[in-house]
């Protein structure tokens, strides 16, 4: 069922780590293959991260194979899932029974309890976040013009962008995910700046509308100890919560952040200075 599993680390482990034990233990690849569905599994926030890239026929989210005591219940039993289409057309979630037309860069939230999913629609790749949740909350489809745009940085700084709140508690409820999706301008490069780091959560980024031949650098690590991956479009990396998360890319490009843990205030985060960034 999990294509790979990735184990919570200790920041004492980067210090010894080689760039290539970086990217198996924090980078995620190979999510969106054709006609298939990838799903992995961190044990960061127990996120499990995944891709669905329908063809012909509908994909059906898989029930759990594992571990044994779960064998043959939906994957949703005890989880949430949020859904965003960001292949260049339409696709169709199907939610017990109820069908939801998914353009470019819209989402949607599915409630724990649910019991099927399927994915429909050449050309639409989907893609996949749930996290464990204590109690259902409606089911929700997310476009960008209700998504609260905020407008952050400057193309003098080389950040200009376009930050879009999908699933937060002021537009949609959930029990633990929260998620949004940020659009760098043309001549923008890096995201999130200033760096930050939130000790109350994990976060997933997922890197993509980048042309095969450009790369993003994203950064992790303790802030005066940083260390960076090599990321390509539709890779997504692991952000542990004792770690920096900032990146600049060769181009512009999109990402989508997730997050979960203890709370689900935005605004909860450790901001770094510049200037002691090592």
């Amino acid at each position: 069922m999990f294509e790979r599993t990735y184990y919570a680390t200790h920041p004492d482990m980067m210090e010894g780590a080689t760039n290539a034990q970086l990217r198996d233990r924090y980078l995620v690849p190979g999510l969106f293959r054709a006609g298939e569905i990838v799903l992995t599994y961190s044990h960061g926030e127990r996120f499990v991260i995944g891709g669905a890239v329908p063809g012909e026929t509908p994909l059906d989210l898989p029930v759990q194979t594992e571990p044994a005591s779960a064998a043959g219940h939906p994957l949703l039993e005890r989880r949430e899932l949020g859904v965003v289409n960001i292949g260049p057309r339409p696709g169709w979630v199907t939610v017990d029974g109820e069908i939801v037309e998914l353009d470019r860069y819209e989402a949607l939230y599915v409630p724990m309890g649910t019991r099927a999913v399927s994915f429909a629609g050449e050309g639409a790749r989907f893609y996949l976040l749930s996290v464990p949740a204590h109690a259902p909350f409606p089911l929700r489809k997310v476009t960008l013009a209700e998504a609260n745009p905020m407008q952050r940085g400057s193309l003098e700084g080389s950040n200009d962008r376009t930050i879009y709140q999908l699933v937060l508690p002021h537009l949609c409820a959930s029990a633990s995910l929260c998620l949004g999706l940020t659009q760098l301008k043309p001549g923008s490069v890096w995201n999130t700046m200033p760096p930050h780091v939130h000790e109350r959560r994990s976060e997933i980024y997922l890197y993509f509308d980048l042309a095969e031949d450009q790369r993003v650098f994203h950064y992790m690590g303790k802030p005066d100890d940083l260390r960076h991956i090599v990321v390509g479009d539709g890779e997504a990396v692991i952000s542990p919560p004792w770690s920096v998360h900032m990146g600049a890319g060769t181009s512009n490009y999109t990402f989508i952040w997730a997050m979960a843990g203890e709370n689900q205030d935005y605004n909860d985060m450790d901001v770094c200075d510049l200037c002691q960034l090592r």
